[in-house]
């Protein structure tokens, strides 16, 4: 028999975070979703002999906390939100994301961030665009070395390619640019597909945080260069917008839940291993 009490400290923690003062003009205040470790004090009970002794063992429990963010030393990356995509369902949705985010772009914008937009396998259809011209222009810098962190395994199985068509067609490169609904300001921003130029923007603006929208969760938005696991890895403070992500799962694998309902677990998987999390209302103006 197991009976589990959160430690009095623990509870204080998650109930209570300190919020981060807005009053500097040049900072924004930004709720945002994590997991902390506690110590949880658990009473085990041998069934042989009766003995009952106490141990403290580590739980994830989620928190919430206020970030703020300076603007001008922010990024969001625009990961992957293609015009199109093998699997109709997930181009379906990437396009009702690209309508959203473009407002929520434009926000980003008048705050002061800089915008990198990051649609892979596509640079040369920019390859005359000013914003690509402007990436390729940026002085070369060498990243850090990589940490070596933890990866564990998904929550969701997406070993079939994660496409939710009631007929998939087979995996092929459907895509040719960006999403036409998401601007691409000529004066201001960025184009790369490669996480050494996007870091090179980084580094070249004095921009040391970002926040990463686009698809698919599990897929690119993890694990492209430019993308939450290396940024991570390089020591940049890294955020996903949540609900502006969206998850390439088929409820048909495991754990068979809903699309969505695997796309919240993929997204508290981030939360717990790799990066916090914000909502893109806290950032439009």
């Amino acid at each position: 028999m197991r009976t589990a009490l959160v430690l009095l400290a623990a509870v204080a923690l998650v109930a209570a975070p300190a919020p981060v003062p807005a009053a500097d003009d040049d900072k924004i205040a930004v709720p945002a979703r994590s997991y902390v470790t506690v110590q949880e004090k658990v009473s085990v009970t041998d069934p042989a002999t009766g003995r009952t002794e106490v141990a403290m063992v580590p739980k994830q429990v989620p928190v919430a906390l206020t970030v703020a963010l300076e603007p001008k030393k922010t990024a969001v990356i625009v990961c992957d939100m293609w015009d199109d995509h093998w699997c109709k369902k997930a181009s379906e949705r990437c396009g009702e994301l690209a309508k959203r985010a473009e407002v929520v772009l434009k926000s980003c914008r008048e705050h002061g961030m800089t915008i990198i937009h990051c649609p892979s396998d596509t640079m040369a259809f920019y390859k005359d665009h000013a914003a690509r011209k402007r990436t390729l222009a940026v002085k070369k810098v060498e990243p850090p070395k990589s940490k070596d962190l933890p990866n564990p395994p998904l929550p969701v199985d997406d070993s079939d390619g994660g496409c939710d068509d009631e007929k998939p067609a087979k995996q092929h490169r459907a895509w040719t640019r960006q999403h036409a609904a998401i601007t691409i300001d000529a004066d201001k921003d960025y184009i790369t597909d490669n996480g050494g130029e996007a870091y090179n923007v980084l580094k070249d603006k004095g921009i040391d945080t970002v926040l990463v929208m686009g698809v698919h969760t599990n897929m690119c938005v993890l694990n492209r260069s430019f993308a939450i696991k290396q940024m991570v890895k390089w020591g940049v403070r890294t955020y996903l917008v949540r609900d502006l992500t969206d998850a390439m799962y088929n409820p048909k694998m495991k754990p068979m839940v809903s699309h969505d309902a695997g796309t919240q677990l993929i997204i508290g998987h981030i939360e717990k291993h790799w990066c916090p999390t914000v909502e893109s209302k806290s950032l439009v103006k």
